[in-house]
């Protein structure tokens, strides 16, 4: 009788124990996860400053650039592509043609220099550069927040209970293959003259 008590005992902490073990790994997952996500908002709260302050200088720029239109387009085009991208190659393609649309920009603007001594006008792009600079450290750490989620639903015994509860893997902020190669200084240079 007493070792029946003793053996009920064992398995009710054992089980107890079991029990802990899971709550605690489906916490840590929920953790990995909550970071992935917050990681992902604050850089949409980036993107959405940079759609304002890329609004302005587009209104700002263009009572002085009528005869321009075409670069005011390709920046509002690259505005609204980023204002669209949900997934993070989306966002790479978009951020891609922001910055495009800038250099343009800021290569037409060196022909305008009431447009360039304009105050506002400097604060814009200024701002702006901030902001890209900004967005780029958001990036590094919402990847490495993935990683480190990927990597967690994938190692053992997680892998078992990630599947169980639906965690499935995150993507990961891949830049464009145009933004990997090499900068032709001579070529940009010579179209910022033109």
């Amino acid at each position: 009788m007493v070792l029946l008590i003793v053996g009920g005992f064992v398995a009710l902490v054992l089980l107890v124990l079991l029990v802990g073990y899971v709550i605690n790994i489906y916490n840590q997952l929920v953790s990995l996860r909550e970071r992935v996500d917050q990681a992902k908002q604050n850089i949409d709260v980036l993107l959405k400053q940079r759609q304002d302050e890329l609004t302005k200088l587009i209104d700002a720029a263009t009572e002085f650039m009528e005869q321009e239109e075409q670069v005011l387009q390709e920046l509002t085009a690259a505005r609204e592509a980023t204002a669209q991208a949900e997934t993070p190659g989306e966002q790479a393609q978009a951020d891609q043609q922001v910055r495009q649309a800038l250099m343009d920009f800021e290569a037409r603007a060196e022909a305008y220099p009431e447009l360039r001594s304009q105050e506002n006008m400097m604060q814009f792009q200024k701002r702006i550069s901030e902001l890209e600079s900004q967005i780029a450290d958001r990036r590094e750490v919402y990847n490495e927040a993935v990683t480190q989620h990927n990597t967690r639903i994938e190692q053992f015994p997680y892998v078992i209970f990630a599947r169980q509860f639906g965690f499935s893997e995150r993507e990961l902020f891949r830049a464009d293959p145009e933004e990997l190669e090499d900068v032709d200084v001579g070529a940009a240079f010579d179209q910022a003259q033109a």
